[in-house]
């Protein structure tokens, strides 16, 4: 089985790749390409780290083997050679520029990765057919939908963020090519991903530099926001199960393909109030020995206004990716804050030595 998966490096391609090294696709080996440009949007050592926790899974694995890849979606060329010198099975494409606020500030990055990184992607897949394309999709493309829990068959209309608008592109687009040409999609819609080694522009991560550096943290809408985090070992689970169940090819009464296509939100179904998960991290950091005992929280927090593409509630309705692959995210906020303190305190006092 030959496998892509691109944004290799990033948080969840790191994660999808050492789970498919130590336990393979379905039991059986598989060839892994990643790929990744190693931008720098955030620390690239972060990155870096995650690559050399991929290599030294590669060392143990019996199973599966990897070859990375540094390159761009956008780069069409790169793409085009690695899909007809590697003939993927199924491709993972979670390559994208990430993050609500910086598209505001830098709209280029997200057209290039989001949009025609996507369509480099779909193409390649058109001219050296796969089994199945999964990829990713966001809650962001829920906007501002007052109806909560979002569900799939919501309408999206409304996107709030120009990387809300590239992801419903992703899906648009992902439709029109399954129609078109019989290519099986899957999108999956992340809700708040978090866990060790996550991306530091991530209110957990972001708010614990800070916190160590003595800074104040923003809490956003005066602490009114609710968000259903998803620890990034359950992202991972659903992905690797809907890998594995490619929407089937059927034809329609008018004789022409029924789009081979599917969306599925996954998410915690647990929404917590930011007030909470604020509590709940410092009590994680101060147990992992990341803060001291008597840390003055209240002195390092304050309430603000909404910003600028944010939404007041992310809440997925989860029950179609239980329904279909048996499956819904487990763990628990406290659980996953703990093992991110935990990593958090090892990763930065080694940095230190």
């Amino acid at each position: 089985m030959n496998i892509l998966v691109t944004g290799a490096a990033g948080f969840i391609g790191a994660n999808l790749v050492q789970r498919l090294l130590k336990d393979g696709f379905q039991g059986k080996p598989c060839s892994i390409v990643g790929l990744d440009n190693l931008n720098a949007y955030y620390d690239v050592s972060l990155k870096e780290y995650r690559l050399q926790q991929i290599k030294e899974s590669t060392l143990n694995s019996q199973l599966s083997t990897f070859n990375f890849i540094k390159g761009d979606l956008a780069d069409k060329a790169l793409i085009d050679s690695l899909f007809a010198e590697h003939h993927f099975d199924i491709v993972v494409n979670l390559a994208a520029q990430a993050g609500v606020r910086y598209s505001i500030e830098n709209p280029d990055a997200y057209i290039q990765s989001n949009v025609i990184g996507f369509y480099n992607i779909l193409e390649a897949c058109r001219h050296n057919p796969v089994e199945h394309l999964v990829y990713a999709s966001s809650s962001s493309v829920y906007g501002g939908n007052k109806k909560v829990p979002f569900a799939v068959e919501d309408r999206v209309d409304n996107p709030v963020s120009l990387y809300a608008a590239t992801k419903k592109s992703n899906e648009l687009f992902a439709h029109c090519y399954s129609k078109l040409y019989d290519i099986p999609t899957t999108g999956l819609r992340f809700f708040t991903v978090y866990g060790p080694a996550g991306r530091p522009d991530m209110a957990y991560f972001g708010f614990t530099n800070k916190l160590l550096a003595g800074k104040t943290i923003q809490i956003y809408n005066y602490g009114n926001c609710r968000r259903d985090f998803t620890y990034v070992d359950d992202i991972v689970e659903g992905i690797v199960r809907v890998m594995g169940k490619a929407p089937a090819r059927r034809a329609g009464e008018d004789g022409l393909p029924i789009p081979p296509y599917k969306v599925y939100n996954i998410g915690g179904g647990q929404p917590e109030n930011l007030l909470d998960f604020v509590q709940i991290l410092q009590e994680e950091l101060v147990a992992a020995g990341v803060l001291p005992q008597d840390y003055d929280f209240d002195a390092h927090k304050e309430l603000v206004a909404m910003q600028p593409g944010d939404v007041p509630t992310t809440y997925a309705d989860a029950s179609a990716l239980e329904r279909d692959f048996g499956f819904t995210p487990k763990i628990t906020l406290r659980e996953g804050l703990r093992k991110f303190a935990k990593w958090y305190k090892e990763y930065y006092s080694n940095i230190k030595q």
